[in-house]
């Protein structure tokens, strides 16, 4: 569970709570607003999960060893350039399913503004709770509690996990950081372009899924790369 940009110490514990509900133990923060979150007295029963939480100073730090990424979203007037999925519907069944092979990093917002554009940019696809057109949002509390439901609910723990284990987040960001230094070096990348570019690299990576063997096999390729137009500038 990865909580991103979270404002409210009390909504931190109610989000560790959940997951020790559902038997969830590890939660990641990126950018906590306040320090004294691990005093939450709304985390119930889940002090030592709260206790251990890790901080980090990105996303893509905090997903580093996760094979699948999804963000969370209640879409509102968004233009989404990632897949959609319901968690009512087939959402929690593909995390479920990963989750037998890999770990999962479910990413929530902050409270003010939810997950931002660059924050997608890590997300393989992204999962929606529906809810009433008249309300869309839900409390951060209440959001983490409610997709741990549907994941728990998922009848995918039935179906038997591939012998391939996926490219983990960290190793496709490596990918994505040599072949975007190559397409700036080679002239791909115009100027000003720089932010834009970077996410398209990335999500084309995301979209590949690719194996863990073929991960480090592109990475060999795109460092070989990156380093013969290194020489040549010199």
């Amino acid at each position: 569970m990865v909580l991103v940009r979270p404002r409210n110490p009390l909504n931190i514990g109610a989000c560790a709570r959940a997951m020790s509900n559902f038997g969830v133990h590890r939660l990641r923060l990126v950018n906590p607003y306040a320090i004294a979150f691990r005093e939450a007295r709304s985390a119930v029963g889940a002090s030592e999960l709260l206790k251990n939480a890790e901080e980090f100073k990105s996303v893509a730090e905090a997903v580093t060893d996760c094979s699948l990424v999804v963000g969370t979203t209640a879409v509102r007037n968004r233009v989404l350039q990632h897949p959609l999925f319901k968690l009512n519907e087939d959402g929690g069944d593909r995390i479920r399913t990963t989750l037998l092979a890999g770990r999962v990093g479910l990413l929530f917002g902050s409270e003010k503004i939810g997950l931002t554009n660059e924050d997608f940019s890590h997300c393989h696809w992204l999962l929606h709770v529906p809810t009433d057109s008249q309300h869309i949002s839900m409390n951060l509390g209440q959001a983490v509690a409610v997709c741990l439901y549907g994941i728990a609910c998922s009848a995918a723990d039935k179906t038997t996990p591939s012998d391939s284990d996926p490219a983990d987040a960290g190793e496709l960001e490596k990918i994505t950081q040599c072949l975007y230094e190559a397409l700036e070096k080679s002239g791909y990348v115009k100027p000003g372009n720089d932010a834009v570019s970077e996410k398209k690299v990335r999500q084309l990576m995301l979209r590949l899924n690719l194996q863990a063997m073929d991960a480090k096999v592109l990475l060999g390729m795109v460092r070989q790369i990156v380093w013969k137009l290194r020489q040549e500038k010199r």
